[in-house]
């Protein structure tokens, strides 16, 4: 069975391997909110479906409905960002993880300056390089060096 020829084989709309078949009601379950970052979209429903071209993209809740949700998208044309607006069954949708990162870095920030200003000292709140690994020495197990340089190149004529 290679290269089965279904309609949405290596598309976006095509389910991962071993994810196939009912959709679990846990994505039911799922509480949306205006102003939540969503992204995605799943082709095991048809109905209330994104256009293939948002597939994967992030957008915002600007409305929500009873089996839908609507949202706004970014949408590159030519030389233009538009924001394009679609409404969305809860099948095609999930919570986004972009702003995780950042929200823990403000979280973290905020408790810094906390404790900064109780101390009356000031705090570096800018990301900061890794900094160097430290020094130390590389055991060769006793075999001695080689000298390693570019093969002179011969003609074959």
């Amino acid at each position: 069975m290679t290269s089965t020829k279904g309609k949405r084989r290596g598309t976006p709309l095509s389910r991962p391997f071993i994810k196939h078949g009912v959709v679990s009601l846990a994505t039911y379950m799922g509480i949306y909110r205006k102003d939540d970052t969503v992204d995605k979209g799943m082709g095991t429903v048809q109905k209330g479906m994104l256009y293939k071209g948002y597939h994967g993209k992030t957008g915002r809740v600007y409305n929500v409905t009873q089996h839908a949700v609507g949202i706004v998208v970014n949408k590159q044309a030519k030389g233009k960002i538009l924001a394009k607006r679609a409404n969305v069954h809860i099948e095609h949708i999930k919570h986004s993880k972009s702003r995780d990162s950042f929200m823990k870095c403000v979280m973290e920030n905020d408790q810094k300056k906390k404790e900064a200003k109780e101390e009356g000292t000031w705090v570096k709140l800018k990301h900061q390089p890794a900094p160097p690994r430290e020094a130390h020495f590389v055991r060769t197990n006793a075999k001695g060096s080689e000298l390693l340089r570019a093969i002179p190149y011969e003609s074959m004529a």
